[in-house]
């Protein structure tokens, strides 16, 4: 379900953010980033036991969630929360209601495999997604898949 904004929950409860670090490059809202003491860059799967941010739009710029980030502008990300319904862009594939993510390439989540950790579950519409499309998501506590 593509949306105006990233956060998906009430204004009133939204989450901590980050606002005083730069994009490291040209990134979209809506991918996950990692926080270092001056820069937001995009996370990878190496990433995994890091903390991750949800990379935001900049609403007081007028900023949607389709328009890029320039690199060395100021990023806004969110500190998720478990629980939390959040766009976050996907990896190409088909997704159903309740697939467990993981991190990808490109701060994209994507389905995971055995024994990987989950950062969140779908949670919108099933059907096939284009590598970079939103979709809604809900944070999970950061569980193991089971082993193969």
């Amino acid at each position: 379900m593509a949306g105006n904004v990233i956060y998906r929950g009430p204004i009133k409860d939204e989450p901590e953010t980050v606002s005083d670090k730069t994009v490291a490059g040209a990134y979209l809202p809506g991918i996950l980033v990692t926080e270092s003491a001056t820069a937001l860059t995009v996370a990878t799967a190496s990433d995994i036991e890091d903390e991750l941010l949800v990379l935001s739009n900049r609403r007081f710029y007028d900023q949607d969630v389709a328009t890029a980030y320039a690199s060395g502008d100021t990023g806004v990300a969110y500190r998720p929360r478990p629980g939390e319904i959040y766009q976050i862009r996907l990896a190409a594939a088909t997704y159903a209601k309740g697939d467990t993510l993981t991190i990808g390439a490109s701060g994209y989540l994507t389905k995971t495999s055995t024994s990987e950790r989950v950062i969140a579950v779908f949670d919108d519409t099933p059907g096939a997604f284009s590598a970079g499309d939103l979709a809604d998501v809900r944070i999970s506590t950061g569980f193991l898949t089971a082993a193969a």
